[in-house]
């Protein structure tokens, strides 16, 4: 028997530590370049600020993209159990979604090369859905797995690639992965209203996640507005209604949800925080008056102190050097293949 203590285990790479949930944050840098971009058609302001936040946005994604790449090669088995993970799993969507809003902001500044990333990234997102969805439909998933993540891969995605479709010029297939979105949309929300309703509070490490839950009308009101053309009709409206009541049950719920530290969770909201104020911009100028006309700017400015906050917070909390989580324990995985 050797008389030498055991060898530290080596440290896993920093690598490992970043999880898919972090490309949330393009969803809000992005998100909020289109608007402004808008607003620059409505009001005649200069673009300066699109573009700023378009190439911040399309910088993190890149940034992102290459970490999340070097994890699989470098920290292999982290980021296998993260794919694993029946939560943590779900967040890879964004790794195509978040690549598609960052294509979208930046197409006017990239052109040819964002347009290119927009076939790469809808792919990507078609790939992944089927791989997530695949797993889910064998069974064996836990009640308490049950969250606002499920919207990623189908309902996120494929409004988002509605979006990214009608700007190729594609509008067939548009308004096809807008039904996909819309009819997996409601499937999953009367699973999550039940799982909401009668299972225990989402514990605090994944509560942002409720920001998830009101991006489907918000991102689906500018799908939706992607793949129509003319006035704003009865179902532009509808949606951007039940978009405003999520938003109004997330802000009664402000004092609950602040419980949850801030962090990277927090850019979970961003989704749709950017989106329905893009959505009523969009409607006011395709001629909307009266509440939209009147919501819009309110929205607009709301979204980008929001997100202004969101992003000095996380400045702050890189400084510190608190942004970037622990390595955690592995989650036990579905039993799926």
């Amino acid at each position: 028997m050797s008389d030498k203590a055991p060898s530290a285990a080596p440290s896993a790479p920093f690598v490992a530590r970043i999880p898919a949930a972090f490309f949330g944050m393009v969803l809000g840098l992005g998100g909020l370049s289109n608007g402004w971009r808008v607003v620059a058609r409505l009001w005649g302001w200069p673009s300066a600020i699109a573009d700023g936040l378009a190439l911040l946005a399309f910088a993190v994604w890149v940034g992102l993209l290459i970490l999340f790449v070097a994890k699989w090669i470098v920290a292999r088995p982290a980021a296998v159990g993260e794919a694993k993970n029946p939560i943590a799993g779900g967040f890879i969507a964004l790794v195509p979604l978040s690549g598609m809003i960052a294509a979208l902001a930046a197409m006017p500044l990239l052109g040819a090369v964002a347009r290119g990333l927009l076939w790469v990234e809808i792919f990507a997102q078609i790939g992944f859905a089927l791989w997530f969805v695949g797993r889910l439909w064998t069974g064996g998933r836990a009640v308490e797995a049950t969250t606002p993540v499920l919207y990623l891969p189908t309902v996120g995605g494929s409004f988002v690639a509605a979006m990214s479709l009608a700007a190729l010029g594609v509008g067939d297939a548009a308004t096809m992965a807008f039904g996909v979105g819309a009819l997996s949309w409601i499937v999953i929300e009367a699973l999550l209203w039940t799982r909401l309703l009668t299972q225990a509070p989402l514990p605090l490490p994944i509560r942002a996640t409720l920001g998830i839950h009101m991006a489907p009308p918000a991102v689906g009101l500018v799908a939706w507005l992607s793949v129509t053309s003319g006035a704003p009709d009865t179902v532009a409206l509808a949606l951007f209604g039940y978009g405003l009541l999520q938003a109004a049950i997330l802000a009664r719920l402000i004092p609950w949800l602040r419980e949850q530290p801030f962090g990277a969770p927090y850019w979970a909201y961003s989704f749709a925080i950017a989106a329905l104020p893009l959505g009523a911009l969009r409607m006011v100028e395709r001629g909307a008056g009266g509440t939209v006309a009147m919501l819009a700017p309110v929205l607009f400015v709301l979204a980008n102190l929001i997100i202004a906050g969101f992003l000095a917070g996380t400045v702050m909390r890189l400084a510190q050097g608190k942004y970037v989580p622990p390595l955690q324990a592995p989650a036990p995985a579905s039993p799926a293949p």
